[in-house]
């Protein structure tokens, strides 16, 4: 399902074979948008269209998400694949310098991308992201990382009914349950923005998701944080259970000259639930960038 509108959209070959789709709204300095994992544009439907009116927005499908093909390798899903991914989707346009808004695991994916090209960065806009180890620090502690192997598992020996299962996640009950629980904000978030996720998360292969998801898990940038030289906002948001503010907060102070930026009363869903607030932030942070 395609979330965002664009003016422009095409394929890009990735180094494996596999094509990549990306899509492009608005003119101007090129901003390129990640997303997190299981997401095809979701986190931004309410963000590209007010930063299109500035930049030339460019948003790129992960391999095995949206409009992208299946990885013609499935081991190929690692955050230095999705990086190469996006080199090449950017080779493909001839965009050289370049700033990235990114959420969630999309931020580990933009940190790699400046550990390899580091000249062409002009700025990193990080929301609801961490440098790694996500499923180390997912809900404050390690249980997802202890237990994603026994899923994986489980889902290896009963794929069929592992698949149907997943491809009925019945997006109004899992609104209900997410926002009873916390996991999201429900005096802010639209249902229908989160039909939206919930049902292409449900179009996604469960084995390559889980597998994306492990490998997000066994990555880490925190050697390169100390490092970073250019422009880097980061928002933080207050009830993000997903990527907890405490973690968000220790990247930042890692980060020299980093601003950070906390969302009182938002969730893991923060671009949806306060996206203006985003948007305001972002541009200034570019504005005073020189982008």
């Amino acid at each position: 399902m395609a979330i965002l509108h664009y003016d422009e959209w095409g394929l890009a070959p990735a180094s494996d074979g596999t094509q990549l789709f990306y899509g492009i709204r608005g003119h101007g300095a090129p901003l390129v948008f990640l997303d997190g994992i299981g997401c095809d544009g979701w986190a931004f439907k309410h963000i590209q269209p007010p930063l299109a009116q500035s930049y030339r927005t460019i948003h790129c499908h992960y391999r095995g998400h949206g409009r992208s093909g299946s990885p013609i390798d499935p081991k190929r899903v690692d955050i230095s694949d999705l990086r190469d991914d996006v080199l090449s989707v950017l080779a493909h346009l001839q965009v050289k310098d370049v700033s990235f808004i990114a959420h969630s695991m999309g931020t580990q994916v933009v940190l790699e991308t400046y550990r390899a090209e580091r000249q062409r960065v002009r700025g990193m806009a990080l929301v609801c992201g961490s440098y790694g180890r996500v499923t180390h620090t997912f809900h404050g502690n390690d249980i997802l990382h202890r237990i994603l192997p026994g899923v994986m598992d489980f889902v290896r020996r009963h794929r069929a009914i592992s698949n149907a299962l997943w491809g009925r996640l019945p997006p109004s009950l899992s609104y209900r349950v997410a926002t009873m629980l916390g996991e999201v904000d429900g005096s802010t978030l639209d249902p229908n923005d989160f039909k939206e996720y919930v049902e292409h998360l449900s179009d996604i292969d469960l084995s390559l998701y889980l597998a994306m998801l492990e490998k997000a898990g066994e990555h880490s940038a925190a050697d390169l944080l100390p490092e970073i030289a250019a422009p880097t906002l980061v928002i933080a948001a207050e009830k993000d259970t997903f990527t907890p503010r405490e973690v968000v907060l220790a990247m930042a102070r890692a980060i020299p000259h980093s601003e950070y930026l906390e969302l009182h009363g938002a969730s893991h869903a923060a671009p949806a639930e306060q996206p203006q607030r985003i948007v305001d932030a972002v541009s200034t942070f570019l504005q005073r960038s020189g982008y």
